[in-house]
């Protein structure tokens, strides 16, 4: 069972006690292995624990609560509980959770889990191969590991696809994504991100006499790479413009990165409607050589004489054999 702790609860438990990350860390322990150890808290969807500090330095009792979900378990709040009070403060710290941004970060998270499963459940019964090249999701402390090292803020969709997907290792080369681009594993997003920051300020250094508009933009510290052209072919892909939202497009052809107008969530869910229902398709068209979803506009003349563009019929046919 994968326990997800939010950056900002691992921020409330340093302020708690020095001793307050470690019980949490105890915690999530014994949740992986008892899920339902919780009881129920009278907030919907929520489980409580109450930790005894006596047994840890420098810690107080705890109430923590959290969602139980089939695949994965979130901490939702960590309180002290005063010994007059065991859980008093647990609707509060609810209420708090609840704000407009942890509201629309929650609405968020489960659009991106909904694109997701629709896409990856597509891909098992119609491109095994495909599916078999997706690479599985990695840990929050990874993601937050990441964001530290890049020193710039990672969204929440972003963060929660990774969470579900960590990257593609493609078929001959090309992703699953539309076009045929390529998830990126992390360690990639980070020596390419990095990389693209030198060439920036490399660039800044040269015309730094320059007016403005004579200067070019290679890259911004709100962009977080998310997709290449292919597996190992990092000249054009997709960024996501942390300021923003909104993804856009790099490449290395001296053209100006373009915007996309396309949040996460809303390119995933066009992915989504395009393999559910190929026919509507109009940003690209989905096809099958064999097992492998093969996108039909980077379609390569080699490939030309085996792709079978999916219809409504050939989408219903099992494991990537099209009637």
């Amino acid at each position: 069972m994968n326990v997800e702790i939010p950056p900002r609860i691992r921020d409330t438990a340093s302020r708690l006690g020095t001793g307050v990350p470690y019980a949490l860390k105890v915690l999530v322990g014994r949740l992986a292995d008892s899920p339902d150890m919780g009881r129920p808290s009278g907030l919907s969807g929520i489980l409580t624990v109450t930790v005894d500090g006596d047994l840890f330095e420098d810690c107080p009792t705890l109430t923590i609560g959290y969602i139980r979900e089939p695949n994965r378990i979130e901490v939702r709040y960590v309180n002290p509980t005063p010994s007059d009070k065991p859980a008093a403060n647990a609707q509060d710290q609810e209420d708090q959770d609840q704000s407009p941004d942890s509201a629309a970060d929650a609405v968020t998270e489960r659009e991106i889990a909904d694109a997701w499963q629709r896409i990856i459940r597509w891909l098992e019964q119609h491109a095994p191969e495909s599916h078999a090249a997706v690479r599985v999701g990695v840990s929050s402390d990874a993601i937050t590991a990441l964001e530290h090292g890049l020193g710039t803020r990672i969204p929440v969709a972003l963060r929660a696809l990774w969470l579900l997907t960590a990257g593609d290792d493609g078929v001959h080369g090309q992703g699953w994504l539309p076009g045929n681009e390529a998830l990126m594993p992390l360690d990639a997003v980070a020596d390419f991100y990095r990389e693209r920051m030198a060439a920036q300020a490399y660039e800044d250094t040269v015309h730094a006499r320059h007016p403005e508009r004579d200067r070019f933009t290679v890259w911004k510290e709100a962009w977080i790479p998310v997709a290449s052209f292919g597996v190992a072919d990092r000249t054009s892909g997709l960024y996501l413009d942390a300021a923003t939202g909104y993804l856009g497009r790099w490449s290395r052809y001296n053209e100006e990165p373009g915007e996309e107008l396309d949040t996460l969530v809303t390119y995933l869910e066009e992915a989504a409607d395009m393999l559910e229902a190929p026919a509507l398709a109009t940003r690209d068209r989905p096809g099958l050589i064999g097992g492998t979803l093969v996108w039909g506009s980077m379609l390569h003349p080699a490939q030309a004489d085996h792709w079978q563009p999916l219809t409504m019929s050939s989408r219903l046919s099992p494991r990537g054999v099209s009637t």
